[in-house]
């Protein structure tokens, strides 16, 4: 007796080009040393694919500063590769999307790109199970301990920087993270002693450099920051530094977090074996969407690291909750005029969504914002 299992096929793609505005420009220790600007606004790239049985799933990448022009464009290209495909297939079709833009690598903007498509057939999926992503991919627990970084920006003042921290842990968010790495390293420490005294020797502390220490600078920094009790110290390196990062790791009782800028599942692997983190911070839309973010968590899980996904708490909280040791996802609430729905923070920690798939959908705001579009259909 032979079972006919029915296949459904791709039918519709829509790529579309947002551009986020920013209420006030951002700045971190990029800006401060000179190396960037100030941000204004985030392009965040869109895949919403349909099938031929009725279901959609959402899919987004995004980028910071620079590179949401390019990101369409390659978008355009291979979009085309996936129609008339079983949604199913996603593994498959991974890999069937960076073999059609090859000739410009297997990382960096490429598997950015791809991370839209390879987000929205995980939506998709999960919506067929009628489950929620975590769900599906196998939750451990039902809420992840979050933190916020939007407020604790270098642009902040401090007497700011004591208000919204105390606002986040009014609204209940777990953690605090500041940034740090300005040239006056003076400063920073100011800002660090004047927060935790605010907060109280208790509430869990993060800092953030943003890759704008050297060597000599990093030891010194992370030994000063010893008696503050942190969660960690994130990105004290340039973000391919591993050995740099290694070395702190195992000098310091202070945890090293890093891996927010890799683009790859190959480049996570190096820092890895490396032994460059005890926090390890993947970026599932930068490493080119869910399909190689589990490959990433499956390497940190076997190495016995901690994670704590960088950025886009929307998608994140599901991978997170999905993961074997307790996590860590960051609030950022910049993404949150593009959908509807609204993350929800109890005690410390954001409430995984039951919703089918990712649980979110597009704003009219989001649609206001889109710059430019384009629609691949069986059809066409």
């Amino acid at each position: 007796m032979s079972l006919s299992i029915p296949t459904d096929r791709i039918s519709r793609i829509r790529v579309s080009s947002c551009y986020l505005p920013l209420a006030t420009p951002i700045s971190d220790a990029k800006v401060l040393t000179g190396r960037q600007k100030p941000m204004t606004e985030i392009a965040i790239l869109f895949a919403e694919i349909e099938s031929e049985s009725g279901l959609q799933g959402l899919g987004f990448s995004y980028s910071k500063r620079a590179g949401g022009p390019g990101q369409f464009a390659h978008a355009k290209e291979i979009a085309p590769t996936l129609v008339g495909e079983d949604p199913n297939d996603i593994a498959r079709l991974w890999d069937k999307l960076c073999w059609a833009g090859a000739s410009v690598g297997r990382s960096g903007m490429a598997t950015q790109v791809i991370g839209a498509f390879d987000v929205a057939l995980w939506d998709l999926k999960a919506k067929r199970a009628n489950l929620s992503l975590a769900k599906l991919l196998g939750a451990h627990r039902d809420s992840v301990a979050c933190y916020n970084t939007s407020g604790g920006f270098l642009h902040t003042p401090l007497d700011q920087l004591l208000v919204n921290a105390a606002a986040s842990r009014a609204r209940g968010i777990g953690g605090i993270k500041l940034k740090v790495g300005q040239p006056d390293r003076a400063l920073d420490i100011k800002r660090v002693e004047a927060v935790r005294k605010h907060l109280g020797d208790d509430v869990p502390l993060m800092v953030d450099a943003n890759q704008q220490w050297d060597r000599p600078t990093a030891q010194r920094m992370c030994r000063i920051f010893e008696p503050f009790n942190l969660v960690w110290i994130e990105e004290p390196l340039d973000a391919y530094d591993h050995e740099g990062h290694a070395a702190l790791a195992a000098q310091f009782d202070t945890p090293i977090a890093t891996g927010e800028m890799l683009t790859s599942a190959a480049e996570h692997w190096d820092l890895i074996r490396h032994r460059a983190a005890d926090y390890l911070m993947p970026d599932a839309p930068r490493v080119g969407g869910i399909t190689p973010f589990l490959k990433v968590a499956t390497l940190a899980d076997h190495a016995g690291l901690m994670l704590a996904p960088h950025f886009a708490m929307e998608l994140h909280v599901h991978v997170a909750a999905a993961y074997p040791r307790e996590p860590w996802v960051e609030h950022f609430e910049w993404l949150e005029p593009l959908f509807n729905e609204r993350m929800e923070i109890h005690d410390g920690r954001m409430l995984v969504p039951t919703r089918p798939g990712l649980g979110i959908t597009l704003s009219e705001k989001c649609k206001a914002w889109t710059r430019k579009e384009i629609v691949v259909s069986s059809n066409r």
